[in-house]
Order: structure tokens, then sequence, then C-alpha cells
């Protein structure tokens, strides 16, 4: 149950977050504090039973049909990241509510901040890889919004654009990975899917599953050739570096190559995807965090380096590397944490973060000077400090490999020489900024930040030498937990002590640290005889060449558009069907499909009625140039023969559904033909010729004919085949039992595939919401229509003109008919509880909240139309929003009840009671779905003909007072 409620705290923060005042920044790094604490520890009080080996495990069903349980499962593995992700999490919020400026907008910053928490959580927690993959590309999105925190400044839009396009691409890929490892072990289950390497790496599809992860993988922790985006995503805020690209995001691929390492490793494709991949970054990252000018970005690109560091230790195949691998992501994450909050105060505190601009600066912040070198030893490897010990398990294990071929022969020179960059970068990181004089050229004058804002960084620098002075009364339990919880009881022995005496992983560590000290030197010569530019790499600009890749991919989509688009729909509708009609026809080729043995006999008198709705649509199409009303009124006898259609097929809910349709279909569309552009005249383009014009037309029809014709004939195929044993009789037969209903169709759509129906209704509801919201300032150009005699009163000398709204007390406006706005008014009682007549009797007889909502709006449509919109609006009948609103609330409400009864989402739970002087009642959970389907139809179509039927009251209030229709324009 913890498990739970660990996952769930921090996106319950992030809600919260979002609720209190923009303005209270204590309040929301209290809130966020005290979640990422809650979370550590909650998963604390867990590690006496993960130190003794068990798996905390907590399931619920998500979608059972296909084998996928919603799962959470911590082992030693996840317990440390968990561990890492809270504690960190706690931390930076302290140290967030320093740093940020009281104009900033704090609110957004701990929801999403919290909320990116949560996803992490999610991913390491994930007992089942497709809810895995979920929170993963959640990580990407909630650290999209982080990186972009500062949106006005274009490098902050730039480095969360390109993040988000290079890690969710790859989360596209683990998708693609996880789906075949899926289908490899028929299971989606982690825990036995870890149980299946020998199945996994004997399987034909291995390669592609290895390729596919590791592209998820390496996006992520940002490594060769994806590691470009992390020193863009250096423009978010310090503590989002300092939490998302030190400890955590990007830790999360190294975390899934550790997690499936029993699975995928032991290979040589392994080693040198991953392994490759890790030696480059490794390398090429000291090597240009050495030259970089701002101090988050020699963080960047050291975390780069760092990261290579683990994923080279990963590819290696051997059991001791992925030890080494697991404390170096320990050791990591506490020093570069801290060195980016180093960095994030110094920004803070004097402006800038230009290593070229600062000097002396400890002379003004000891504090956080000696917080900033201890780091930064740490991250070198000097003794004494817990990045030393790692280091020193990463040259063994290099040593150990370096006895196969010429790649694993090269791992302990590149091991040197990138430990040398370290150190040389770690002391430029230390000696331009905190030593040499006191710079004054500076925007703000140094000095010590906050104690409190120190904490943070106290904590972590104190762990780093705790950790590297007595490292097995400290880490060693929780390092073995987590390697152990991946090798099992294999795991091989191994020491954390300081002193393994003089050998050659020693030398490798004197030899890095004497080479660190030489390039300082040649980096200084370097330096004043030209710039800080990394010799050899400095053209290679990755933003540049993503924005040229960008580029091209945009320039290639421009040229399709430009081989396609046309501004003539005409040409547009003949694409899109030619193009449907060849890739629906290639796959019924290779069937039975076409074959005259597989149709039935025709009906004649089916086949007449057919006719007459072909020749309804034909003569549709042929006045919608010349005639458009006409062309509708045919459209609308076309529908008509669909409802008899579906009557005659024995299908009584979709012919009253079609009805209710066409009619309401049939209002709105004449309202908006008024707003529709005249037809343009000949002579304003070139007149085609007589046979270009019978060639094109005669191409048009030929098309029609087959997309028409052939999607009939599809249809009518399948409804005549013999129809397989199975999903039909099961619907059939347990529409009674199961959804507690004898009509099968509405059972359908708001029992066993009532999810369905719960997603049309919404999008129904965001479709007029748009509606409205691009209607609302909508204003029809004055040459598409010409003012109404009935809209006008003229003056007794017929010089002006000008509108005159009706008065709303009025019983009846002006220049109406008074009979039908009669009729029209006592219709509305008498159509309302028709309306409800059908809502009720659906879930047994033909109707449902669908038929009865749209036969309600038609009533309302009709006052709308007699009465006109201010008369009607001036009385209170309906709010369609509030309709929408409630409609999705009533039916989301009537889904999730069955919670408490134990039944799956949207299941149908059954009443029965007793009414005095009625009888007994039966009903279900379905009836409050339906009406919420009920209120959500109505609000919809209302909201779409109020944001027509305005276009009308907006465009005569705009009316200049002018004799003539001329001076009748737009003001």
């Amino acid at each position: 149950m913890y498990l739970l409620v660990i996952l769930a705290l921090p996106f319950i923060g992030g809600l919260l977050s979002s609720l209190l005042p923009a303005d209270s920044r204590k309040l929301q790094a209290s809130l966020a504090g005290l979640v990422a604490l809650s979370c550590a520890l909650l998963t604390i009080q867990y590690f006496p039973a993960i130190a003794r080996g068990e798996i905390i495990e907590m399931s619920a069903q998500w979608i059972p049909a296909h084998g996928i349980d919603f799962k959470l499962r911590m082992d030693g593995f996840a317990w440390l990241f968990s561990v890492i992700i809270s504690t960190m999490g706690s931390l930076i919020a302290l140290y967030a509510h320093y740093y940020l400026s009281a104009k900033d907008p704090v609110r957004r910053f701990f929801a999403f901040l919290q909320i990116f928490m949560g996803a992490m959580l999610g991913v390491v927690l994930s007992g089942n890889i497709i809810q895995l993959v979920v929170f993963w590309e959640l990580t990407s999105l909630s650290s999209f919004m982080l990186i972009a925190y500062w949106y006005h400044r274009r490098d902050a839009r730039r480095g969360a654009r390109m993040s988000l396009i290079i890690t969710g691409g790859g989360g596209l890929c683990l998708l693609g990975g996880v789906l075949m490892m899926g289908q490899v072990t028929n299971t989606y289950d982690l825990g036995e899917i870890l149980q299946s390497g020998d199945l996994i790496r004997n399987h034909p599809w291995y390669s592609t599953i290895l390729t596919l992860f590791a592209l998820g993988a390496l996006t992520k922790s940002a490594q060769f050739p994806f590691h470009i985006w992390l020193p863009r995503a250096m423009a978010a805020p310090t503590p989002v570096s300092a939490y998302l690209h030190s400890a955590t995001m990007v830790k999360a691929g190294v975390f899934l190559l550790a997690r499936f390492w029993p699975v995928l490793a032991g290979t040589s494709e392994w080693a040198w995807i991953v392994g490759g991949s890790g030696l480059i970054s490794l390398a090429l990252g000291a090597y240009l965090a050495t030259f970089q000018r701002d101090m988050k970005g020699v963080l960047a690109y050291s975390t780069i380096s760092h990261l290579g560091l683990i994923t080279l230790l990963l590819g290696m195949n051997s059991q001791m590397a992925l030890v080494a691998a697991v404390f170096h992501i320990m050791n990591h994450a506490t020093f570069k944490a801290s060195l980016f909050m180093a960095a994030g105060i110094v920004d803070h505190e004097t402006g800038t973060r230009n290593l070229n601009r600062l000097s002396g600066l400890r002379h003004a912040m000891p504090l956080t000077a000696t917080l900033a070198c201890v780091a930064a030893a740490a991250m070198a490897g000097v003794p004494l400090l817990n990045g030393f010990l790692s280091k020193e398990m990463f040259f063994a294990e290099a040593l150990d490999a370096s006895n196969g071929s010429w790649f694993e022969n090269l791992i302990p020179l590149v091991a040197v020489i990138a430990s040398a960059f370290s150190v040389a970068y770690s002391l430029r990181f230390i000696t331009q900024v905190f030593f040499g004089p006191p710079t004054k050229n500076l925007p703000r004058k140094p000095h010590e930040p906050p104690v409190r804002m120190l904490i943070p960084s106290m904590i972590l620098v104190l762990s780093c030498l705790v950790v590297g002075i007595i490292p097995g009364f400290t880490v060693a339990p929780f390092l073995q937990a987590a390697a152990g919880s991946i090798l099992g009881p294999d795991i091989p022995e191994y020491n954390l002590h300081i002193w393994h005496g003089f050998n050659l992983p020693l030398i490798m560590s004197i030899l890095a640290m004497l080479g660190g000290i030489m390039l300082i030197f040649i980096l200084n010569n370097y330096r004043q005889g030209r710039s800080d530019r990394a010799p050899l790499l400095y053209r290679f600009d990755g933003q540049r060449i993503f924005e040229t890749v960008i580029e091209w991919l945009e320039a290639g989509a421009d040229m399709v558009i430009g081989k396609t688009y046309s501004p003539r729909l005409q040409r547009q509708v003949l694409l899109i069907i030619a193009a449907t009609l060849i890739v629906v026809t290639l796959p019924l080729l290779r069937g039975t499909w076409l074959a005259p043995s597989q149709y039935t006999a025709l009906d004649p008198l089916f086949a007449l009625m057919w006719l007459a709705g072909g020749a309804c649509a034909i003569g549709a199409a042929y006045q919608a140039k010349f005639h458009r009303p006409a062309s509708l009124l045919l459209a609308g006898g076309a529908g008509l023969i669909t409802c008899v259609t579906y009557a005659w097929l024995s299908a009584p809910d979709l012919a009253l559904t079609q009805l209710a349709v066409e009619v309401v279909t049939l209002v709105l569309i004449l309202l908006g033909l008024r707003w529709l552009p005249t037809r343009i005249p000949n002579d304003v383009h070139t007149p085609l010729t007589r046979a270009k014009a019978i060639t094109r037309r005669t191409r048009d029809m030929l098309i029609a004919v087959l997309g028409g014709g052939g999607l009939s004939l599809l249809a009518y195929s399948v409804l005549t085949r013999p129809h397989p044993e199975g999903v039909s009789p099961f619907l059939v037969e347990q529409a009674v039992p199961l959804g507690g209903g004898a009509n099968v169709v509405n059972v359908i759509l708001v029992d066993f595939r009532g999810f369905d129906t719960f997603g049309e209704i919404t999008v129904l509801g965001i479709v007029a919401l748009s509606v409205y919201a691009l209607l609302r300032r909508f204003r029809p150009p004055v040459e598409t229509i010409a003012v109404p005699l009935a809209r006008r009163q003229n003056q007794a000398d017929g010089s002006n003109a000008t509108f005159v709204e009706p008065d709303p007390k009025q019983l009846l406006p002006d220049g109406i008919l008074k009979i039908p706005a009669v009729l029209v008014r006592l219709l509305l009682p008498i159509a309302a509880l028709i309306s409800v007549y059908f809502l009720l009797r659906g879930h047994n007889l033909p109707g449902g909240g669908f038929v009865g909502g749209l036969i309600m709006a038609t009533a309302i449509i009709l006052q709308y139309m007699v009465g006109g919109v201010v008369w009607m609006e001036s009385r209170p009948l309906i709010q369609p929003q509030t309709w929408i609103s409630l409609g999705m609330l009533t039916a989301g409400s009537a889904a999730m009840m069955v919670w408490w009864y134990g039944k799956p989402f949207l299941s149908a739970q059954s009443w029965d009671f007793t009414i005095p002087l009625i009888g007994h009642i039966h009903t279900t959970s379905a009836l409050i779905f339906d009406i919420g389907v009920y209120m959500l139809v109505i609000g919809s179509t209302i909201l779409m003909l109020v944001a027509l039927a305005h276009q009308s009251l907006r465009f005569y209030r705009k009316l200049p007072a002018a004799p003539n229709e001329e001076n009748l324009g737009d003001s």
C-alpha cells in the first residue's frame, strides 16, 4: 500500500501546488519539500525487507484482456533510485526557495517539479514494462516544461524543444522494443521478463530489441551521438539542472540499461552498442568540458562524460563492472548536484556564470568556495572522497577488460586520458572562480548566500566525505542490496577499502592527476594565445547540426505540401480519396472479398430505394455549385434513405440516431451556409477550355463513383457475409446478465464499449468548445452576405438604415410569424418529455441518451429559429457550457462509482428497490452514464448553434448607418 502512496504523493502535491497562490514561494517550497521528504521516509522504512532480498509488490487490474496490470515493484535497485529521487527532491525544494526570484511563477515551477518527481518514481517502481514506458514519456514531457520554465528566453525554448524531440523519439523507440519484448516472452511483467534472459538473447528479434532499448536509454542519458541536447538544456533554472540533469532524468537511461542488464547483456552486440557509446561519451564529454566558458556548460559536458563512464561499465558484460556502475551512479548524484548548486549560487549572487569574468570569490563567499572545492575534488577522483572509490573500481575493470579485442584494449588508455581531463576541468572550475585576485567587474557585488540556501549543498558534500572515508559503514549495505537485486545471489565479492595497495589502478589514478595538472598549464597557454574554443571540435556545433536537420525536415515537408496542397478544396479531396482508394484496394486484392460468390442476392425494393438515395446524392453534388440550399435538401434526402436502410436492417436505434442527427445537422449547416463565400465569377480566372473541363469532370466523376461505390460494396459484403461465432452471440447473450439491459445496442455503448463512448462524448465536447472559441471573434466578410430587409428599420425619409434589437421583454418579438411561434413554444415541453422518454427507455428499447439529447436540442434550435437570438437568450433557458461540464462530470462519476463495488471501470452496477405507489424499480449505473451523454449532447449542440447564430447579431451591430448596401462593411 505504501508503494502507491509513494507514487501518488508527488502528483497530488503537484495538483495542490497548481491551486496555491502564485506568489506563495515559501508555502510552495514547503509543500514540495514535505512531499519529497515523505516519499523518502516511506521508502527508507522498506530497507530492512530490501536488505533481506525481498521484493515489495503491489498490483491492480489495468488491461486484463492483454495481460497488462498496473504493478509497482520495489527491489534493491528500485529502492536505491527511489531514495535518490525523493531525498534529492527535498533538497532541491529547499534550494529553489532561495534561488527563485519573487517575480518567477513559483506555482508552475513546483507543480511541474513534483510531477517530474512522480514520473521518475513511476519509472523506477514500475513492475510492468508498458507502464514503465508511460512514465518514461511523462518524464520527457515534464522535463520539457521545466527546461522551458523561462519561456521568454529563446535559448530556453530551443533547449526544451531539442530535449523533447530527442528524448521523446527515444521513448518511441523504447515503446517498440517493449512491445517486441512482450511478444517474445508472452508477458509484460517485469519480474517474469527478468527471468527470460536466455529466451530473449536467443531470439531472432534480439538485435532489434537491443537497438530499440539502447536508443531509448542513450537518448535519455545524453550519450553519443545524442549528447547534444544536455548542454542546451542548461538554459533551465539551476535547481532544474541540479535535479534533472545530474541526479534523476539523465540517470533514467543508465537505470534502464542496468535494469535490463540480466536480459540484454552478455553479447558482443551489447558490448559494441552500449560500451562503444559509453566510451566515446566518456572521452568526448571530458574533452569538451575542459574548454567551456559557462560554469553550467562545464558541468553539463562533465555529466555526459561521467554518464559515459557508467554506460561503459554496463557495456563491459562484467558483473563487477555493473557493481562499479551502480556505485558511481550513487556518487555522481551527490557531487554533481552539489556543484550545480554552487554554480547557481555564484550566478545568483554575482549575476554571471562566465568563467572568464569570475575570480577570487573565496574572499566574498568562503562557505560556497569550500563546498564547491570538496565537490569538485570528488568529481576529479581525489582520495578520501567518494568519487575516488568508484573511479578506482572503474580503472580495475578497465584493466580486466583489456585482454580481448582491440576495442577492449583501448579502454584503459581512454580511461586515463578522460580522467586527466576530468581533473583538468575540475581544477579549472575551482581555480578560475574562487582563486586568484578578486574581480570587480561583475553585475552584482558578490556575497555569501543565506545559510539555509547552503544546507542542501552541505548535506551532499558531507555525504561525499563520509562515503569516501568510511565506505564500508555507510554505503556498502545499500550497494549490496542494489547490485544484488540485479545480479541475484551470484554477486561477486568486492570491498570498498580506501587503500588497496600500490597497484595498477592506483598508478592510473596518479597519472590522471598529474596529467590533469599538466593540462591546466597547457590550457592556460592556449587561452592566452587563442580562445576557449575546443581545438579540432569547435566547428562541430550540436545545436547547429540539430537545427539543420530540423530545417531539412521542414523543407521536405514544405516540398510535399507544395506538391499536394491546393487552395481549391476539390483538389485536396481528390488526393485524399485517391490515396484512400489505393490503400484500401491493395489488401482486398489478396483475399476473396471481391469474389462474386461471396455475395447474397440483393432485394429489388432495397436496390430501388438506394437508387433513389444515389439520385439524391448526385443531385446534391450537382447543385452544390449553383444552389446550396437545394443541395443541402438533397443531401438530407440521402440521409433519410440511410435512416430507412437502418430500419430495413433491423437497427431501430441507429435509424433513430441517424434521423435526429440529420435534422440537427441540416439546421446547423443551413445557419452556416450564409457565411460561405459567393461563387467566383468566370472572368476572375482564365476559364478552362471545354476539353479540359470535360476531362476534369470525367476524372472527378470516375473517382467519386469508385470511392462511393467501392465503400458501399465493401459495406454490403461485410453485412451479407456469414459472421464468425464469438463476439456477436456473446453480446446478445450477456446483455441482460452483465449489462442489465435488453437493448443490446445501448448496452454495448454504455457498458461493453463504454470507454469508446466516453471518449466520443469527450471529443464532442471539445469540438463544441473549439467551434465556439473559433467563432467568438469571427467577423464574416461583407461581400459574403446581403442584409435581409427584415433586419432593417427604414426611417421615414429612407435616408438611413439601422439595426434595432428586439425588446427581450416582449412576449413575442416583432417581425416573426405569430402562429408558428406559439406552436413552437407549445412544442418545447412536449419535446422535452419525449426526449426524457427516449432517454429512460434506452437500456431496454430503442432510444438512449444520444437520441434523447438530439431531440431536446432540436426543440431548442426551433426556439432560436422563431424567436431570434436576443429574445431567446434573454430567457435563462440553458447554459451550454454548464451542460457540457455537468455531462462530463455525470458520465465520469457513473464510470468510477462501480469501483466502490469492486468492479472494473465503466462496468454496470444494478440496483433494485421499491417505491410506494409506484412499485418495483430496476435501474443500473448505465442510466447515470446515459444521463451524462444526454446532457453533453444538448450542451454541445446548442453551443455550436449559439456560435453560429451570434454571427448575425455581431454583423448587424457593426453596420454603419448608410442608405445603400455598398456602405455596409466591417467597421
